[in-house]
Formats: C-alpha cells, structure tokens, sequence
C-alpha cells in the first residue's frame, strides 16, 4: 500500500510537472513604482504630572518595606494609619478593602455620585435631619450636629503624619488608580483636584430647601443639585462643620502640593552658607550676597 501511493504520487508529480512546461509563459509584469510609506502615527503625548509625588516634603512614614500585595494590604495600612492618628480611626473608616474603597472615593468626589458601596469611611450616625412642610421642606439647623464628631475626629489628624503614611503606601494607590481606567494618570493629582473641588463648595447662607421626588431628598435648586457629589456632601455637613474641614483640607493640600526643598537648601530658619549671621536686636544686619451625594446619606 505504501509503494502504490508513493507511486501515485511520483506519476501525479510528472504528469503536473509536464503541464507547467508546456504552459505559455506569462505576460510580463510591469515594474511597479514604489509607493511613499507613512511614518508611523507619532505617540500620544502623556499627560503632565501637577503633583508629583516626589516632590511631597514630607519622608515615608515607617512600614513595610517592601509593600504588600495591594488585595493584602489592610492590615499593614490601617496600622500605620492608627499610629499616625487617633486611636478611634475604626469608628470612622472601614475595615476591609481600604485601598480600593480610598482611590475610588477620592476619584468619586468630584463626579456627580459616591456610591455607598465603594466609600472609605463609614455612614454617619443618626438620620438626616430636615424641618418645615411637605412643601417647604429644608435642612433642619439642628442636622449639622451629627457631623460634629466626626469634624472633631478630622481636626485632630496630624497631618503631616498621614501625608506620611500616603507617601509610604502611594505605590498602591497608584496600581489601583490605574486599574480604576487611568493607566495615564497620578493618583496625587486626582487628590489634589478632589480637595480643590471640596474647597470650592458654596457655603449657602439659611435654611437649604429640599424637594423629595422619591425615596431621596434632593436640593431644591438646581444649581446646587448639580454640584458635584463632594460639594453636596460640604453643603449637608452645615457652614460651621464645612468651614473647620476646609481648614484641615488646606493644610492637607499644602503639603501634598508642596516642594521639597533644594537640595543643599538651608533649613527653615537658618542662615544659608556663606551668609552673614543676623545681627543682635538693634542693629541693623549687614547686605546679604545677592543669590513655587446627595442629602439623605
């Protein structure tokens, strides 16, 4: 069976071999004149980094060297964060998944929805207070009174102490911010745009009106509706309570914007080298050398 089919095959080849030589020859192609090949498409321009993290002034708070896997980092995390701030962190912040539930509420806050599931920090106790008519309804006066422990837990953070514990796990952050969608993008920018828009809430003087078109009370003025879920959250806490967390949210943010010093800068308050030393009181120092939600939640 093997020498019949090789024999099939050597007669097929000839008799295919002798019909490709008694084939006219084919036409002669015309040369083809080369075509101008395109440059490739040049790469899209990555975006500037604001805020880079290594211009944080502020060094890495002690922890884990290296890191653990972010899906494993809870534990590692909350216990820097205990150790740079109050004792009653578990009151206010979640236990679980702290990595994720930071990046997508600071990545939420200036968009027009946190969702409840994905926030970092835990529902606030008691309900939301309101006062009026069914067609007068406002803002109780007394609502802001529920936040008040939580400011006070906010104003107490070091913060220079928890910039640190940032900068220590920012690897992290910066994994899950890319895995969010935002391959291209700084996490540390995204945080500083997410306070510029908490400090840029308005602060309405009296009762806020509310309309309650289903289960969820809404603001009544559209304008205000449409703030950003950040700003409602300032406007809900009262003008009292937003304007002590603005306070905290600037001294965060000039740290987090800030730069680190030069290097071989003087420190704050020393005389740089080769300077004169500043002169007793009273008299006069010789010339020196001439040498940056919605309401219902």
């Amino acid at each position: 069976m093997a020498a019949l089919a090789v024999a099939i095959a050597i007669g097929a080849a000839i008799y295919l071999y002798g019909r490709y030589l008694r084939s006219p020859a084919p036409p002669a192609q015309q040369p083809v004149a080369p075509q101008a090949v395109a440059p490739p498409p040049a790469a899209p321009a990555q975006p500037e980094t604001r805020f880079p993290i290594d211009e944080v002034p502020v060094a890495p708070a002690p922890g884990p060297d290296p890191l653990p896997p972010r899906e494993q980092s809870d534990e590692a995390l909350r216990q820097a964060l205990e150790s740079s701030g109050p004792k009653d962190l578990p009151v206010y912040l979640m236990s679980e998944e702290l990595v994720r539930r930071f990046v997508a509420t600071v990545d939420n806050l200036p968009r027009q929805t946190l969702p409840m599931r994905i926030r970092a920090a835990r529902a606030t106790p008691q309900s939301f207070a309101t006062s009026g008519t069914e067609d007068n309804r406002v803002i109780a006066a007394d609502n802001a009174r529920r936040y008040e422990p939580f400011v006070r837990f906010v104003e107490g953070l070091d913060a220079r102490g928890l910039v640190a514990v940032y900068v220590r796990f920012y690897p992290l952050l910066q994994q899950e911010y890319r895995a969010l969608g935002f391959p291209d993008k700084h996490f540390n920018d995204r945080v500083v745009e997410a306070i510029d828009d908490l400090l840029a809430a308005p602060e309405p003087q009296g009762p806020v009106a509310l309309v309650q078109p289903k289960v969820m009370y809404r603001y009544a003025d559209p304008e205000l509706e449409s703030l950003s879920a950040g700003r409602k959250i300032m406007i809900r806490v009262g003008p009292e309570n937003a304007r002590r967390l603005k306070a905290k949210l600037r001294e965060l943010r000039a740290t987090l914007a800030g730069k680190r010093p030069q290097s071989g800068a003087a420190p704050s308050g020393a005389s740089p080298a080769g300077a004169a030393p500043a002169a007793p009181p009273g008299r006069a120092s010789p010339p020196a050398p001439s040498p940056g939600a919605k309401p219902g939640g």
